[in-house]
């Protein structure tokens, strides 16, 4: 049971908060207001039938004078989209405040002068106590508005706001954002990837060059803002400071608050003083499609369609030998829903390509984290199996891109500007992780489109069950760039009777193209 709705009109978030702290118990839930909307038509909104979302409350945060604060002084920041379960008509608008604020909202329409469809907006706040790191009685204050029933490949304009701040006002139009919802047939669009971000200069430069690509929406494979420096997933790591989230937030808010932002998490992102999980934080911040196999333990697992493209999110700290703080925390659940789903999607007409992203490496020869062994052994033999088109990964801050693979050997050279049939070829890897950390190294030199280098003898290694490493001597890694970079893929449709294709690109922070290959597909005859 949540607040009477005649107390919540009065209360504000802090409020509202101490409320349900003090009537039930720390780890309790607080009730946000309707979050679904009417589908569009004419530029008009008709009512949809109205669901209460429920957000948790991570941690309890003391009553402070932040309640006290005029709203009009409040600005909404950290704006960040994540497609629902059904990317044509599902969005979800998120976005934080520095201060506790009256009846936080969204408003939205089909015009940026006529947002007359308010709806309230779901409250999560995140306290982190002083003795956690470097926080120090920190409250964290994240509002999630779920709009569904919109109408497929539309762009719709939003506003967030709150009792005293109002985006309908003129004086506030520059805070006015857009969204597109995915569209509901095959159409060309480009989307763009990356892991390993943080805030620094170079995240924020390859935020600018991602922007300029247009993408219809971004994947971000984990760890993400290095709250925790640590990433080891463990309450005695002292590193950890909540007020980076604030920072990154603010620094992606240029993409994110008018690209779908998808994250699967990855071992800085087990921030261990929240839940069990270490996802309690992720929960709070992001809003995510909620059509994994265990939203209790892998929050970051799940999956969603744009034209003719599916995309799998997957959280590999399940899987990890080299940091097993949640090894086998699904039980084995994750592997076999990841196997339905590529089943699903391999025999669904209309969808040519399957894109799968995570965080740790199935194959890379970077001398940090180089290969992780779980995920050759758990997930590599179904990438193989239904022919998946492209495996994005992190965890290493380098670009490499290996051949085409089958058994864990290269069943064809995928040479830059190369074609990899899926189908009949393998299965190709990307570690995209030079997003913005500090970079790693390579044991064999740099190759690059330019500055080709052949090395069919790399020396690396594989994270093994026992914590141990085994060293391995590769031919596959094919292309290896140690800048800041991310991945660019342009998906087009096939023409009658011809292949579909998906063009993946390197991307250095420059503009540089530093790799570039084909994936194609024959799409199967409808008639």
């Amino acid at each position: 049971m949540g607040i009477p709705e005649q107390l919540a009109d009065r209360m504000s978030m802090a409020e509202q908060h101490e409320y349900l702290h003090s009537r039930f118990s720390r780890r309790t839930m607080i009730r946000g207001g309707a979050v679904t909307m009417g589908a569009v038509v004419g530029g008009a909104f008709l009512p949809g039938v109205s669901a209460q979302a429920a957000g948790r409350s991570v941690a309890t945060a003391p009553a402070s004078a932040a309640e006290k604060v005029d709203g009009a002084l409040v600005a909404p920041f950290g704006r960040h989209l994540a497609y629902g379960a059904d990317a044509r008509t599902e969005m979800t608008v998120s976005w934080q405040v520095p201060v506790a604020v009256r009846k936080p909202y969204i408003r939205i329409g089909a015009h940026p002068w006529d947002l007359s469809r308010k709806i309230e907006a779901e409250v999560r706040t995140l306290f982190t106590p002083a003795g956690v790191g470097a926080s120090g009685d920190h409250t964290q204050y994240y509002l999630h508005a779920e709009l569904s029933r919109l109408r497929p490949g539309r762009t719709y304009y939003y506003g967030v706001g709150h009792e005293g701040f109002d985006p309908a006002n003129p004086r506030l139009a520059g805070t006015i954002g857009t969204f597109t919802t995915a569209p509901a047939h095959a159409e060309p669009f480009t989307f763009t990837a990356f892991g390993d971000q943080g805030v620094s200069y170079h995240g924020l430069a390859n935020d600018s060059l991602i922007l300029a690509q247009g993408p219809a929406f971004h994947l971000h494979a984990g760890d993400i803002a290095y709250a925790d420096p640590s990433g080891m997933g463990k309450k005695e790591d002292t590193g950890f400071d909540s007020r980076v989230w604030d920072q990154f937030l603010a620094q992606t808010e240029s993409v994110a608050k008018q690209v779908p932002w998808m994250v699967s998490y990855g071992n800085h992102d087990m921030e261990a003083w929240y839940s069990p999980n270490g996802y309690g934080g992720e929960e709070a911040r992001w809003r995510l499609p909620g059509n994994g196999p265990d939203k209790k333990n892998l929050p970051g697992v799940y999956t969603f369609v744009h034209g003719n493209t599916a995309v799998i999110s997957l959280d590999a700290n399940d899987i990890s030998f080299e940091i097993p703080a949640n090894l086998g925390i699904s039980g084995g659940t994750q592997t076999t829903w990841l196997e339905t789903q590529l089943k699903k999607y391999r025999a669904a007409q209309g969808i040519d390509f399957v894109v799968v992203f995570f965080h740790h490496c199935a194959y890379c020869t970077s001398t940090a984290h180089a290969s992780e062994g779980g995920v050759r052994q758990e997930w590599v033999p179904l990438f193989e199996k239904y022919t998946v088109d492209l495996v994005i990964n992190g965890h290493n801050h380098v670009y490499e891109r290996t051949d085409v693979l089958k058994g864990n050997k290269v069943a064809k050279e995928l040479p830059i500007g190369g074609t990899a049939y899926p189908e009949t070829d393998g299965v190709v890897y990307v570690t995209a992780g030079a997003a913005g950390r500090s970079l790693y190294a390579f044991s064999a030199d740099e190759s690059y489109e330019g500055h080709v280098k052949e090395n069919d003898a790399v020396s690396s290694f594989v994270c093994l069950a026992d914590g141990g490493r085994e060293k391995e001597t590769v031919a596959w890694s094919r292309v290896r760039y140690l800048d800041y970079s991310f991945l660019r893929v342009d998906v087009a449709p096939a023409a009658k009777g011809r292949f579909a294709t998906l063009t993946v690109r390197g991307v250095a922070e420059t503009g540089e193209e530093v790799d570039r290959f084909t994936v194609a597909r024959r799409v199967r005859s409808t008639g």
